[in-house]
C-alpha cells in the first residue's frame, strides 16, 4: 500500500481542496506550492482559481510525478511539477518562493515529520509572509504537531475541524477526525 500512497485521493485532499475553493480570492494570483501532492487535488483547484502552482512529491516517485503531469494535462492546467524530497536540499527548492504552501495528509508518517517541517520552515523563510495550510487526520492528538511547530519556530494561526466548512453532501462521503491548520513562522507580528 505504501508504494501507492500518491495514487489515491485521500479524504484530507478533499477537505483541503474545498477550503481552497471556499477561499477563491485568496488563491487567485497566489504563488502556491503543494507538498506531497500525490493526485494534486488541492493544487489543481488552486490552479483553476488562477494561482501559479508548483506540484511536488518525492523525487524518487516518478510514477506519481508522471500522474501529476497527466492530471494537469487532463484539466488543461499549466502547473510546474517538481520532484522534491522533504529534507533534501537540492537546487530546485531554492527557487521556490510560495505565498501559500499546501499539504494534504502530509502528517501521516512520524518518521518524516522533521524532514517535512524542515522543508516547510525553509520555504516560509524563503518567502516572508507566506503560510502553510495543511489538512490532516488527527491520529494522535495535536500535541506532537504543536511540539514540532515550537521546535521549528512555527505557530498555528488557525485550527479548524475539517468538517466544519464542508458542504453536507461532501462531508457525508468522508470519515475520520480531519483537522485543517494554517501555520506561519513565529514573528514579532504573530508571537
Amino acid at each position: 500500500m505504501k508504494d501507492d500512497y500518491g495514487q489515491f485521493v485521500w479524504p484530507c485532499s478533499v477537505v483541503l481542496a474545498e477550503y481552497v475553493w471556499q477561499h477563491k480570492q485568496r488563491f487567485s494570483g497566489a504563488t502556491v506550492v503543494e507538498l506531497g501532492a500525490g493526485t494534486s487535488l488541492p493544487g489543481l483547484v488552486a490552479a483553476k482559481l488562477g494561482a501559479r502552482v508548483t506540484l511536488t512529491d518525492d523525487s524518487t516517485r516518478l510514477e506519481v510525478l508522471d500522474n501529476m503531469r497527466r492530471g494537469c494535462d487532463l484539466n488543461k492546467l499549466e502547473c510546474n511539477v517538481l520532484g522534491l524530497t522533504w529534507g533534501v536540499w537540492n537546487l530546485s527548492i531554492f527557487s521556490l518562493q510560495p505565498t501559500i504552501i499546501l499539504g494534504a495528509d502530509v502528517l501521516y508518517d512520524s518518521n518524516a515529520f522533521d524532514n517535512l517541517f524542515a522543508t516547510v520552515t525553509f520555504l516560509l523563510r524563503n518567502s516572508p509572509g507566506s503560510i502553510f495550510i495543511t489538512s490532516y487526520h488527527n491520529r494522535s492528538g495535536h500535541h506532537l504537531i504543536e511540539f514540532l511547530m515550537g521546535k521549528w519556530g512555527l505557530k498555528c494561526l488557525k485550527l479548524l475541524d475539517g468538517f466544519s466548512f464542508l458542504p453536507s453532501d461532501k462531508a457525508s462521503l468522508l470519515s475520520g477526525n480531519i483537522q485543517l491548520a494554517e501555520i506561519a513562522l513565529i514573528s514579532k507580528d504573530n508571537a
